[in-house]
């Protein structure tokens, strides 16, 4: 199974309708869960980073292996994120995608990852961010099973 947990509501009508349709994809191949956790305005930087770090950190469980996306991650081609998924999925049931709010994630949650992981030293929209993450989620379950997607 795949879970996706990101802070904040998809508002923008496009982009949910992107998602329903990588959803559907997905589905295809695996289980999937996008669980949403609001987004704290009020607070310092620090205690609104702690505060959606905490409600990320109630979603995952022990055994789940957990993705951070960070800037500052490891950046892999489409075919070694593939491997690397595939891998995973040999030894555990469950892969927690974790996507942050706008000033980024937790020392909590980054220290709760199993692989942390960048698409990019490119700032994206968290919404659009969504989109492009199970983008790829779905190029990597066409991989593994070596069908033809576009490049």
């Amino acid at each position: 199974m795949i879970t996706v947990i990101c802070v904040g509501k998809i508002k923008e009508k496009y982009l949910s309708d992107a998602i329903k349709e990588y959803s559907k994809r997905i589905s295809k191949y695996s289980k999937l869960n996008i669980i949403e956790v609001n987004d704290i305005d009020k607070g310092t930087v620090f205690e609104i980073m702690d505060k959606e770090g905490n409600d990320i950190l109630k979603h995952i469980k022990d055994r789940d292996y957990v993705i951070t996306m960070e800037i500052e991650g490891n950046r892999l081609s489409s075919l070694e994120f593939a491997k690397k998924i595939d891998t995973v999925f040999n030894n555990y049931s469950n892969i927690v995608f974790v996507i942050g709010g706008s000033y980024g994630l937790s020392d909590s949650v980054k220290n709760r990852s199993n692989f942390r992981l960048s698409f990019s030293d490119l700032t994206f929209p968290h919404q659009l961010f969504r989109v492009m993450l199970l983008e790829q989620i779905y190029r990597v379950f066409k991989i593994n099973n070596n069908e033809t997607y576009h490049k």
